[in-house]
């Protein structure tokens, strides 16, 4: 297949599957229901403290946008996180 746009080449067949794909701090592709683990303390507005480096976050749900990560974290609740700062645990 050619684009009309700008004469790119490509087979159709080596075209990985469209979808959204969210990769963390080390490269690593992330899936819905993946555990991760945060690899620097984070500030949360309105806590009294940040969520610590090395806390896991179980069961995390993929979303569209700047923060990609929809989970559930003890004693925060429910958040969004960005990829960049979790590791695939």
């Amino acid at each position: 297949m050619i684009c009309p746009e700008c004469a790119y080449e490509w087979n159709p067949e080596d075209a990985e599957e469209a979808g959204l794909v969210v990769k963390d701090s080390n490269g690593n592709r992330l899936e819905n229901g993946d555990s991760v683990t945060v690899i620097k303390n984070l500030p949360v507005k309105g806590a009294p403290k940040p969520i610590k480096s090395g806390t896991k976050v179980k069961n995390i749900r993929l979303a569209e946008g700047d923060h990609s990560i929809n989970c559930k974290i003890d004693g925060f609740g429910s958040m969004s996180l960005k990829s960049e700062f979790v590791k695939k645990a």
